[in-house]
């Protein structure tokens, strides 16, 4: 039997739900919100789907009752409030943090063996934020934002192109934000180097689009997105679950890696049914070095603003 939880029955909640659901891998999804109802209401409507999209997964909502997430496989935190024009995801760690905060010690009451993958912004920090609230080991403890932020910078790519995106392969580390470090050395289609397809300017232009792809989106519709977003966690909770060690670059806990400690930011990583596996430590030259380490020092900022707080 595999369960997921999924904390906030928002827009990214219940697009991850669906997506879960649709591929029919999971045996029970609990969705959970704090507003009555809501999290009841879109469980019924994706469960009375099922018969159409022809999937069994089971799935609940409920409200505020953490008791519902016991013995889950992985929980899903994407509680918080969404950014809206103007505002940069540090902006949202006071009122999150403290949102997360109280999830994490929830979750580690009810389901203290499972995994914990946060989706809320801003993700590198409040990753750090469920570890220390969890208790949990950090190899159970990870972010979603790498395999988003990869979805994206492929869209464009293939835009520019005109090819598929199924024949993109690509790379982002750093931190969830404008800070973060798409890898052109690493990008290639259908095995071919994209400098070797792109003039530098086009590249480059990927690469600031990616940057501020969610700032795009927020731009058009006055919020941050979900579609990609449930889709991304989907994918690495398939991984989890189902122990296909799957290399993905997540938002993971570093001890001495890449010559940094005590902070979460992006990197490849080999997931499975441990979480995080293994994490991959590539050859940086000195270009991605030092945009790497800008990177980490806007993150390590943000947790002082966390350590401060907590």
């Amino acid at each position: 039997m595999s369960k997921v939880s999924i904390i906030g029955a928002g827009e990214v909640g219940a697009s991850c739900a669906t997506c879960l659901a649709e591929r029919d891998f999971v045996n029970e999804i609990v969705l959970l919100d704090i507003k009555q109802g809501v999290a009841e209401g879109k469980a019924l409507d994706l469960r009375q789907s099922a018969a159409l999209k022809r999937f069994d997964t089971i799935v609940k909502g409920v409200t505020s009752d953490y008791s519902a997430v016991a013995e889950s496989n992985v929980v899903v935190i994407t509680s918080g409030i969404p950014r809206k024009p103007g505002m940069e995801r540090s902006d949202l760690i006071t009122t999150n943090a403290s949102i997360v905060e109280d999830v994490c010690k929830q979750v580690a009451k009810y389901a203290p063996n499972c995994i914990i993958v946060v989706v809320s912004n801003p993700l590198d920090v409040l990753c750090y934020c469920a570890l220390k609230s969890s208790g949990f080991p950090d190899n159970r403890v990870m972010g979603m934002s790498g395999l988003l932020d990869v979805a994206r910078y492929k869209s464009f790519i293939a835009d520019v192109l005109h090819v598929s995106t199924k024949d993109i392969q690509a790379l982002i580390l750093g931190g969830h934000g404008k800070t973060m470090v798409p890898m052109p050395r690493y990008t290639t289609i259908g095995g071919i180097p994209i400098r070797n397809l792109l003039s530098e300017d086009k590249v480059q232009e990927a690469i600031h689009r990616t940057q501020m792809g969610g700032e795009e989106i927020i731009n058009y519709l006055g919020r941050s997105g979900w579609l990609a977003a449930g889709a991304a966690i989907c994918e690495m909770v398939e991984s989890i679950i189902c122990n296909q060690r799957r290399v993905f670059p997540v938002c993971a806990y570093l001890k001495g890696e890449y010559r940094l400690h005590d902070i979460y930011i992006g990197v490849p990583v080999i997931l499975g049914t441990n979480g995080v596996e293994k994490i991959i430590e590539l050859e940086l030259d000195p270009d991605d070095a030092t945009r790497f380490y800008e990177s980490e020092k806007e993150v390590r900022n943000n947790v002082k603003v966390l350590k401060e707080m907590m």
